[in-house]
C-alpha cells in the first residue's frame, strides 16, 4: 500500500509533490516486485484523482479511466500512463476543458501518455474498429468521476467481446503471430524484447483476453509466476537504465541482474528464458483450444441435424498401446494405466511426433502425475520409442516441450536440468542448449539414411553438448555424461563407446578441416586414430552436419561442407588400409606458369580471377562472374620473391571487403633458362557482400601496398572510424598457440580472435616481422570469431624449434592485443 506521506505529497503538492513522492517510491530498495507496482499505480490514482477533482468541479456525466497495464494496476517506472476521458457527451466544451487540464501536468513531468476522450459508444465503436483498443478496455478501471458511467462501459465492452469472440479472437491470434515472426522467440534471444517477443508480456495478456471471453482458458499452472518474473525484470531494467525501454540489451544484463539479486546476467536471462516458455506453452495449448470449439461449433449443427439432435460422440482413432488421437490431438486411451505402464509417456509422445500431432495438455498432466519411473536400463520398447520421437524431424520439438512443460524430460534424462533453458552466448548460435540438441536431433534424422546406425546417430545428437552445463571442456564433460545415460538407456558396451566417441569429438571434423593443411599426412592419420572405424566415421560426419546447421547459418555453408566431405575421404582411405603419401611440390599449372613468368618480366604483381564455373579474368578484363560459386572464387596472384607479399595482399583484400577462405603461398621456380623465382598465392575468396572488384583495381592497390604508397592501416582505420560500432560486450583478448604434433613439415600456430577488418593483414605483418614463412593457411569465421590456423617454416624450409615457435606465438598475440 501506498505511505500515508506519499499520499499526501500526491494530493498537497501537486505535481512536485507526486514527484518527489514517486521518487522516494522506486528508491525504496525493501518493495520491489508486485508491492512496488501496486504502490506506483496507487500512488499515481490519487495524483490523478486529485487532477480530476480540481478540474471537474460541478461538472457531471464524466469518468476518468485508466486502461491497459495501467488498468490492471501494474505500473512499472518508466510505463505509460494509459488513460481514457469518459462522458456521455452533454458538456463537450467543459470535457474538453478539463482533459487540458489533465493531459499537461502529466506532460509537464515527462511521463509518456496515451490519452483519448470518448463517450461510450464512441469507446465501442472504436473497439469494434481496432482490435489493439478493445483489448485495453478489457482491463479498464474506474478512477474517478461518474462510477455508472465507467461501469456501463465496462459491462458493454465485455459483452460486445464475448459476443464477438469467434470473429476477434482468430484475428488476435493472427496479431500474436505476426509480432512473434517481426520479434523472435523470447525464450531463445540474447537482447529479447520482453514485451513484444513471443513469450512475452504481449502474448501474457493475450491469453487474459481469450479468458475473458469464456471460450477457452489458458493453462494456469506457473503463468502468474513467469508474467510476475517477466514484470519484475521490466522493472529493474526501467531503474538500471532510466529509460522506458523493453528491450534487454547485452550492456544492461549484469546490471539488471544486480538489481534483481541474481548472481550474473547467465542467471538472468535463464529465468527470462524459464518465464518466457511457460508464456509460450499456455498460449500453444489455448489457441489449440480455441481452434478447437471454433471448429466444434461450426460442425455441431450439421451433426445435430444428422443425428436428430443427439449429442454427438467424439472419434477415437488407435494410434498406439495406451494411445488414440481425438479433436485433432493425442490422448491416452481409455484403457490406458501410466501407473503401471512406464514406457508410456514416450509412447504416446512417439505416436504424437510421427502422426505430427500435439500431445494433448490432459494426457501430459496425467502421465506427468501417475507415470511410474523407467527401470534402470530402461526396457527395450523404452529406449525404441525415444529413438522414434528423436527420428520423426520437425514435429519431435513441439512433443518434447510438451513433456518438458511438465517435468517429463527431466525425470527421463535428470542430467537435461543443468542445459534447460541454458543461455549461449555466441553470434552463431541461434538457439539454448537444450533447443540446439533438439534441433540436432531434427537435422539428424533427415540424415538417418546415410548411416548404418540412425539411433547411435539421433542419440549422439541429443547428448553431443550434454557437457554444456558442467564447468570445463563441454566435450570431456560431455563424454562422461553421454555414457551414462547410454547405459541408463539400455545400449550394450559397445555401443556406449561409440556414443562416448561421438559426443566428445563432435567438433573434430570441422575443426580439422577449416584449421589444417589436409595435404598433410599427420593430419588425416590423427583424425583416423580418433575415430577408429569406418562406421563411427560415417556417424561422426552426419553428427557434424547435424550440428552446424542446428547452429545457425554462420555455422555451415557450402564450403565447411567440402571440407569436411574431403577430410572423411582422406580418412576413410587410412581407415581402408591405404596410407597417404608424403606430399610432393604439385608441378605449377600452364595457367601458373604463365602468371610466373608475366610476373618476372613486369616485376609486379599478376592476379587472376577465377569462378568455379566460369572463364579466368585478368586485370585485363573488366568483368568477372557476377554469380560465383557459394564456395567462393578462385585469386591467384604471382609476385617476384620479396618480403611483405602476405601483409600487402591481406590488406587489400580487406580494403575491397573480401573475405579470406583458404589461402596458400609457395615459391615457383620459373621455366627453365630464367633465372629467379616467384611467389605464387592460391587463394579462394568471397566478397563480404555486393560484387567482386574487378582484377585491375586490386592489382594497381597491390602494387602500391608493396612499394610502400598505400598506408593500409591507416586506409583501415579511417573506414573503422567512418562507422562506429554499436557499444556491446567487450571482445575477449585474442589468444595464440602452437598446435604441437599438427604437422611434420611444419609448424602450426593456431589465432583465436575477434574477427576484424585487416585481422590477416595485422597477422601477416607479425609474421613476416618474426622471420618465419607462411606456407599456408586456413581460415575459419564463425560470428564474430575468428579462428586461423597458419603453417609456417623457418628459412630452411623446416618447422620451427619449440623455443623459437612459442616465441613467434607469444610476439604475435602481444601485437594483437595492442
Amino acid at each position: 500500500m501506498t505511505s500515508t506521506d506519499e499520499r499526501t505529497d500526491a494530493e498537497d503538492s501537486g505535481p512536485s509533490g507526486y514527484a518527489a513522492a514517486r521518487l522516494r517510491l522506486l528508491q525504496e530498495g525493501a518493495r520491489s516486485g508486485p508491492p512496488r507496482r501496486a504502490a506506483l499505480a496507487e500512488l499515481t490514482d490519487d495524483w490523478l484523482t486529485g487532477l480530476f477533482d480540481a478540474g471537474a468541479a460541478g461538472l457531471r456525466g464524466v469518468s476518468l479511466v485508466a486502461v491497459g497495464g495501467y488498468g490492471r494496476g501494474e505500473l512499472s517506472p518508466r510505463s505509460d500512463l494509459d488513460l481514457l476521458l469518459l462522458h456521455d457527451g452533454s458538456d463537450q466544451g467543459a470535457v474538453a476543458a478539463l482533459a487540458d487540464r489533465m493531459w499537461y501536468p502529466v506532460w509537464d513531468l515527462g511521463l509518456a501518455l496515451d490519452h483519448s476522450v470518448r463517450t461510450p459508444a464512441e469507446a465501442r465503436k472504436t473497439a469494434g474498429e481496432d482490435l489493439k483498443a478493445q483489448l485495453g478496455l478489457l482491463d479498464a478501471r474506474h478512477l474517478a468521476g461518474d462510477l455508472g458511467l465507467t461501469a456501463g462501459l465496462r459491462t458493454a465492452v465485455l459483452a460486445d467481446w464475448r459476443n464477438q469472440a469467434p470473429k476477434r479472437l482468430p484475428e488476435l491470434q493472427e496479431l500474436c503471430a505476426e509480432r512473434a515472426e517481426r520479434q523472435g522467440e523470447l525464450q531463445y534471444l540474447l537482447e529479447p524484447d520482453l514485451k513484444e517477443a513471443r513469450g512475452g508480456l504481449r502474448d501474457a495478456t493475450a491469453l487474459r483476453a481469450v479468458a475473458a471471453s469464456w471460450l477457452a482458458d489458458a493453462p494456469r499452472e506457473g503463468l502468474t509466476d513467469a508474467r510476475r518474473r517477466l514484470l519484475d525484470v521490466r522493472d529493474a531494467l526501467h531503474l538500471t537504465t532510466g529509460r522506458a525501454t523493453d528491450r534487454l540489451a547485452l550492456q544492461e544484463q549484469d546490471q539488471v541482474a544486480a538489481e534483481l539479486g541474481l548472481l550474473d546476467a547467465d542467471t538472468l536471462l535463464r529465468q527470462v528464458y524459464e518465464a518466457a516458455r511457460v508464456v509460450s506453452y499456455a498460449s500453444d495449448v489455448t489457441w489449440r483450444e480455441v481452434g478447437r470449439v471454433l471448429r466444434s461449433r461450426a460442425v455441431r449443427p450439421r451433426l445435430r441435424a444428422m443425428l436428430g439432435g443427439g449429442k454427438p460422440v467424439a472419434e477415437r482413432s488407435p494410434l498406439a498401446e495406451g494411445v488414440v488421437e481425438q479433436d485433432g490431438e493425442v490422448v491416452l486411451a481409455r484403457s490406458a494405466r501410466p501407473d503401471r505402464d512406464p514406457v508410456l509417456p514416450l509412447r504416446a509422445a512417439a505416436a504424437a511426433a510421427q502422426s505430427g500431432l500435439p500431445l494433448s495438455l490432459h494426457a501430459v498432466r496425467r502421465m506427468a502425475a501417475a507415470a511410474r519411473p523407467l527401470p534402470t536400463p530402461w526396457p527395450a520398447e523404452a529406449r525404441e520409442q525415444l529413438v522414434t520421437l528423436l527420428g520423426s524431424g520437425p514435429s519431435t520439438i513441439e512433443v518434447w516441450e510438451a513433456l518438458e512443460a511438465e517435468g517429463l524430460i527431466t525425470r527421463l534424462l535428470p542430467d537435461w536440468e543443468r542445459v534447460r533453458c541454458r543461455p549461449q552466448r555466441n553470434a552463431v548460435h541461434i538457439w539454448t542448449v537444450d533447443r540446439h540438441l533438439i534441433e540436432t536431433a531434427v537435422r539428424a534424422a533427415e540424415l538417418a539414411r546415410r548411416v548404418g546406425r540412425p539411433d547411435l546417430l539421433l542419440v549422439a545428437a541429443l547428448l553431443h553438448d550434454i557437457g554444456k552445463g558442467w564447468p570445463g571442456d563441454h566435450s570431456v564433460a560431455g563424454e562422461i555424461i553421454a555414457r551414462d545415460v547410454a547405459a541408463r538407456i539400455g545400449f550394450d558396451r559397445e555401443d556406449i563407446a561409440v556414443l562416448a566417441t561421438l559426443v566428445r569429438h563432435h567438433l573434430l571434423l570441422v575443426e580439422t578441416a577449416t584449421r589444417r593443411d589436409l595435404e598433410d599426412p599427420a593430419t588425416v592419420r590423427a583424425v583416423a586414430e580418433v575415430v577408429g572405424s569406418q562406421s563411427t566415421l560415417e556417424l561422426l560426419h552426419a553428427l557434424t552436419e547435424s550440428d552446424a546447421l542446428a547452429t545457425g547459418p554462420a555455422a555451415w555453408s557450402s564450403w565447411r561442407g567440402s571440407l569436411v566431405a574431403d577430410l572423411v575421404k582422406r580418412v576413410s582411405a587410412v581407415l581402408a588400409g591405404d596410407a597417404p603419401e608424403e606430399p610432393e611440390a604439385a608441378a605449377p599449372t600452364a595457367e601458373q606458369e604463365r602468371l610466373a613468368v608475366e610476373a618476372f618480366r613486369t616485376g609486379g604483381p599478376v592476379l587472376a580471377l577465377r569462378a568455379q564455373t566460369e572463364p579466368v579474368a585478368t586485370e585485363a578484363d573488366n568483368a568477372v562472374p557476377e554469380d560465383p560459386e557459394p564456395l567462393g572464387v578462385e585469386l591467384l596472384i604471382a609476385v617476384p620473391d620479396q618480403s611483405g607479399v602476405l601483409p600487402a595482399v591481406a590488406g587489400v583484400l580487406a580494403m575491397h571487403r573480401l573475405t579470406v577462405r583458404t589461402a596458400e603461398l609457395r615459391v615457383l621456380p620459373l621455366p627453365d633458362g630464367v633465372e629467379g623465382s616467384v611467389l605464387l598465392l592460391n587463394w579462394r575468396v568471397a566478397a563480404e557482400y555486393g560484387s567482386l572488384p574487378q582484377a585491375a583495381r586490386l592489382r594497381a592497390d597491390l602494387v602500391r601496398a608493396l612499394d610502400g604508397s598505400l598506408d593500409i592501416a591507416a586506409r583501415l582505420a579511417e573506414r573503422d572510424a567512418a562507422y562506429p560500432r554499436r557499444r556491446g560486450v567487450a571482445a575477449p583478448p585474442p589468444h595464440v598457440t602452437v598446435a604441437s604434433a599438427a604437422s611434420h613439415l611444419a609448424t602450426v600456430i593456431e589465432v583465436r580472435a575477434h574477427d576484424a577488418p585487416g585481422l590477416l593483414h595485422r597477422i601477416g605483418r607479425a609474421l613476416e616481422k618474426s622471420g618465419v614463412q607462411v606456407r599456408s593457411m586456413h581460415v575459419s569465421t564463425l560470428g564474430a570469431n575468428a579462428v586461423d590456423a597458419f603453417y609456417v617454416t623457418g628459412t630452411r624450409g623446416g618447422p620451427l624449434p619449440g623455443e623459437e615457435a612459442a616465441t613467434v606465438a607469444r610476439a604475435l598475440e602481444e601485437t594483437l592485443r595492442t
